[in-house]
């Protein structure tokens, strides 16, 4: 058995036949822990500020005594930015292009 046979499904592609701004992530993070950086960045430009975004939510659930909240909320905004720019970037532009 692949890590493969257990990825979930997006229903938006599912059901709508629309890719949403998450389609990629589990891909991409099953490229990253093979070693393969360049092709997983391509799949989902926001892996590794989601990464960096998991481990900190992590470390702040570890560590009780510091405050991680303006860090997590910090990397949301920008993993959100990376989303947002590289679903229009992947659907509008590479489509005309």
């Amino acid at each position: 058995m692949k890590i493969e046979d257990f990825m979930l499904p997006c229903p938006s592609k599912k059901f709508l036949g629309i890719e949403c701004f998450g389609c990629g992530t589990q891909r991409a993070i099953v490229l990253v822990f093979e070693g393969k950086f360049s092709e997983a960045f391509h799949m989902f430009p926001a892996v590794y500020t989601l990464l960096l975004f998991l481990m900190m939510v992590g470390v702040s659930f570890i560590d009780r005594k510091r405050n991680y909240g303006n860090i997590i909320v910090f990397l949301a905004i920008i993993n959100s930015i990376i989303m947002v720019f590289s679903y229009f970037y992947k659907h509008f532009y590479l489509q005309t292009h």
